[in-house]
């Protein structure tokens, strides 16, 4: 395996997942007993209300799966500006989501850390499963990004899938991701061992509570969540200031 930094180098990461986008999908669900959509909607669901006629962002956004339920959640959403390092994701999201949401999603091609996001220009942020790919140095550059484009009263809902420590079933679970998972690519998708590096970063990202601490250092209001005793955590939360909730959009 590549040394542990590199992992982390943002190439490295587009490389992994243009590689495994025409399979992610499948893959994830299958492989995750589709906990992942379920992950997905309680994600949304823990968004506080970001107002009337929100705009935001879906950061390491990957193949747009968490569009339906946001906007399931909240169909006065004008605008959601998708970031994502992979073209293949993109390609993928497209692909299968895009086309009759094209109105209200637009799409930005790039590592979020090195993109121009502009200040106080996000109601809402929201990131499904792309926290694990940043090392603890890239999660604070990444808090101080959340907190800067979130407008004063804006919100904000992460989640990722997580090392469940403390858990009596803790080894079957790592078992799964750090054996059966590079089993199931070798075997039957005949990958480039991408899908088990997905094991490598979620054991190596621990849980939410550590990114969650960069961000209330960036004087936000943060939620840290717990689902499925631990296999996966999530944070959520505002930035203070002046909120304009929907009394309509309502989980």
């Amino acid at each position: 395996m590549e040394e542990l930094q590199d992992i982390y180098d943002a190439r490295f990461v587009k490389g992994v997942f243009d590689r495994c986008s025409e399979s992610y999908i499948a893959f994830s669900w299958i492989c995750s007993f589709g906990f992942t959509e379920r992950w997905r909607r309680q994600c949304v669901a823990a968004l506080p209300s970001p107002g009337v006629a929100p705009r935001g962002y879906d950061l390491m956004a990957g193949t747009g799966e968490a569009w339906p339920h946001l906007l399931k959640r909240f169909p006065d959403i004008r605008e959601v500006v998708a970031v994502d390092i992979s073209s293949g994701m993109h390609r993928r999201a497209m692909e299968r989501l895009h086309a009759r949401r094209m109105d209200r999603i637009s799409f930005v091609e790039d590592d979020v850390l090195a993109s121009d996001i502009p200040s106080e220009s996000a109601d809402f942020v929201i990131s499904t499963f792309g926290l694990k790919t940043f090392n603890p140095e890239q999660h604070a550059r990444l808090a101080a990004l959340v907190a800067r484009c979130l407008k004063p009263g804006g919100s904000f809902s992460m989640i990722e899938a997580s090392d469940p420590k403390g858990w009596w079933l803790r080894p079957l679970y790592l078992f799964h991701l750090k054996v059966v998972l590079p089993w199931v690519e070798r075997v039957f998708l005949r990958g480039a061992q991408d899908f088990s590096m997905i094991g490598a970063y979620s054991t190596n990202f621990g849980d939410a509570s550590g990114f969650g601490g960069h961000l209330r250092l960036q004087g936000l209001e943060v939620t840290v969540r717990r689902y499925v005793f631990g296999c996966a955590t999530g944070v959520h939360g505002r930035k203070p200031g002046a909120a304009a909730p929907s009394p309509s959009a309502r989980p």
